[in-house]
């Protein structure tokens, strides 16, 4: 394949390389490479973006990570990489502010955004084509499957000559991350290439870039297999490992011996946890979640009638506020006790019993599949969770406490 431009003409496996021909070949909706450093995954994709630019005229891409500062020094570098070596960047129009690449013949345009401002993700309308391709950059950085679904609804309708592809990117840190369940654990080659890439493929390192992967086989052959050959790894330092996903929908109407707890969200996220708990198998059915913010008090509260019935629920203590007009709405709301060291307890307690989270529970899943102990300045391991993430597992501790004191007597004695 040739790409010319103003009579130049660029043979494009020089100046791709190899390694890649499936992902460059590909036209399903999903393609997602995940890959070991050096593994020349973004430059490839950032080289692709550029040629086929220029080879449909009515196509637009959205490129997407985590935080939007962090574009600037990484996808938008890459990109003007990408047309440095191509030599086509006489084409293009590159702007800081708003960030932003426009190719200048046609007006198609290349937009950055981040999750961190969703709204200006899921508002943009192009002025020439269709809004046809996303890449996710560092898509291990988007930990809320549901925060792709919304990615992924915004590439829709007809797009004409083109055709419809979202590519992510990522190193594989952690082998329960949703994405390898979602591409990687499937079989579905018309929609979706799920592709592993290592730095072997990179023909451009020099000897002292492989002496780097080299020295880490030897001194650390665990960091290798992710970091050098692009395997999936393990969280290090992760809080449970107890747990394991089931479809639970023939058990839940069986349940008898339910409990449920509430984490309140200003900014962050109200979060709803709904479990069985069964003593004697010393099980925790985790079967229902409600994790959703900017809801008024009167959603709040049909969302937790909705779940818990005549029941009551387990609160966050510092809502004092919220708790007092959901009982005042009919709720039988209750605050957690909380109190020294009650997260350590919390977690303790858990660590106890085989935790079984009904599959439909994505955003739990989510998080305890990141939900790892904090370190300190030196690197070391504390007692201390990081607090981030972590919303619908402290709603966790809170539904549990009752069983603490062995009676949800206990619990309605706080009345």
């Amino acid at each position: 394949m040739k790409i010319s431009q103003d009579a130049q003409i660029v043979h494009l496996p020089d100046v791709v390389g190899k390694g890649y021909a499936k992902f460059w070949n590909f036209k399903g909706r999903y393609r997602v490479v995940k890959g070991s450093r050096a593994s020349k995954k973004s430059k490839t994709a950032a080289l692709w973006y550029i040629v086929h630019l220029l080879k449909y005229p009515q196509s637009n891409l959205l490129v997407i990570r985590k935080t939007e500062r962090t574009l600037k020094d990484s996808v938008y570098a890459d990109l003007i990489w990408a047309m440095n070596r191509l030599g086509v960047s006489r084409l293009f129009k590159c702007k800081l502010s708003p960030l932003e690449i426009e190719v200048i013949a046609t007006g198609q345009k290349i937009y950055f955004r981040g999750l961190d401002s969703p709204l200006k993700v899921t508002s943009i309308s192009v002025a020439t084509g269709h809004l046809c391709w996303m890449l996710i950059e560092e898509a291990y950085e988007v930990m809320d499957e549901s925060d792709f679904d919304i990615l992924d609804e915004s590439i829709r309708g007809n797009v004409g000559d083109c055709f419809k592809q979202i590519t992510l990117v990522l190193n594989p840190w952690n082998d329960r991350h949703w994405i390898k369940r979602r591409f990687f654990d499937v079989s579905d080659p018309e929609n979706i290439l799920a592709m592993t890439t290592n730095y072997m493929c990179n023909e451009w390192l020099d000897e002292a870039d492989l002496r780097l992967f080299e020295d880490m086989k030897k001194r650390n052959p665990k960091r290798y297999l992710t970091a050098g050959l692009g395997e999936w790894g393990k969280t290090e330092g992760v809080i449970f490992d107890n747990w394991t996903v089931e479809d639970l929908s023939d058990l839940i109407p069986a349940f008898s011996n339910r409990y449920f707890g509430i984490d309140f969200g200003t900014q962050d996220p109200n979060a709803i946890v709904c479990i069985n708990v069964d003593m004697g198998q010393k099980r925790i059915y985790i079967y229902d979640e409600y994790y959703g913010g900017n809801i008024t008090l009167d959603v709040l509260t049909e969302e937790v009638k909705n779940r818990i019935g005549s029941s009551f629920i387990t609160c966050d203590s510092a809502g004092a506020q919220q708790i007092l007009e959901l009982n005042n709405r009919g709720v039988w709301a209750l605050p957690a006790m909380k109190g020294a060291n009650s997260i350590l307890f919390g977690i303790q307690f858990l660590q106890g019993f085989d935790l079984i989270i009904h599959k439909d529970c994505q955003n739990f899943i989510t998080e305890i599949n990141n939900y790892v102990w904090a370190k300190d300045k030196f690197g070391k391991t504390i007692d201390k969770p990081v607090d981030e993430n972590n919303h619908l597992l402290d709603a966790l501790r809170y539904a549990v406490e009752p069983l603490h004191f062995n009676t949800t007597a206990t619990a309605a004695r706080r009345l």
